[in-house]
């Protein structure tokens, strides 16, 4: 994990907040002191202006949608795997999480289809979505999906991210062109932060990522030739 120290920013509701930085740099401690996974040892960490050190942690996360890298998923079918978003959900409310995560297509081309036992990031996906809650966090969602599937787990993001609070880790510079807010994070320390556009003009860090992304882009596509 990393340490964070002096760092400071707003998730406002209805906005996506991106995280971004090198390796390390403590995005991913950030997201899991938001859903109170540790506690801080210092400052301060609220939700709607409650201090959630002050929350039962399992009252805490009903309020939360989350699909992490390193999520549990449990040793059993898709099925029932997505229907832990929200317990007592039927088979068909569980079908149209999965339809709209644009996995249906994929779970049923599965040897048992959605009763095989099997550990799929759609999975979590269905999952949050099937949950509806006010806070997402997303941590690196996509990292490990080809362009083609991104872009239609994307289309389910966007309908899931709807209105919500939205704290997303990304490590495509691609994936946070569309964000509202930006939080640069190197070091446990807060680089940057502001729009887009705003970071683009600023240089520092931030252009540095999408330039050198764009760069590697161009050289596989070279690459190809």
């Amino acid at each position: 994990a990393g340490v964070l120290e002096n760092v400071g920013f707003t998730a406002r509701q209805g906005e996506v907040t991106a995280l971004i930085g090198p390796s390390g740099g403590g995005k991913s401690t950030a997201c899991k002191l938001a859903a109170r996974f540790w506690d801080v040892t210092g400052g301060k960490v609220s939700l709607g202006g409650t201090d959630v050190s002050t929350v039962d942690p399992e009252a805490l996360l009903r309020s939360y949608s989350m699909v992490f890298q390193d999520v549990v998923l449990f040793r059993d079918t898709v099925m029932e795997n997505i229907r832990l978003g929200r317990r007592g959900a039927t088979d068909e409310e569980v079908l149209e999480a999965a339809k709209a995560a644009q996995c249906d297509e994929f779970i049923r081309k599965l040897p048992q289809g959605y009763q095989t036992v099997i550990g799929e990031n759609g999975s979590t996906i269905a999952r949050a979505l099937l949950k509806d809650a006010p806070v997402v966090l997303l941590d690196g969602a996509t990292a490990s999906l080809d362009v083609e599937n991104e872009s239609a787990v994307q289309t389910a993001l966007s309908r899931l991210l709807q209105g919500k609070t939205v704290l997303v880790i990304a490590h495509r510079m691609r994936t946070v062109a569309g964000a509202d807010h930006i939080v640069v994070l190197e070091n446990g320390h807060v680089a940057q932060q502001g729009t887009p556009a705003e970071l683009m003009e600023q240089g520092g860090l931030y252009r540095r990522m999408v330039e050198l992304q764009s760069e590697s882009a161009q050289w596989r596509l070279s690459g190809k030739e």
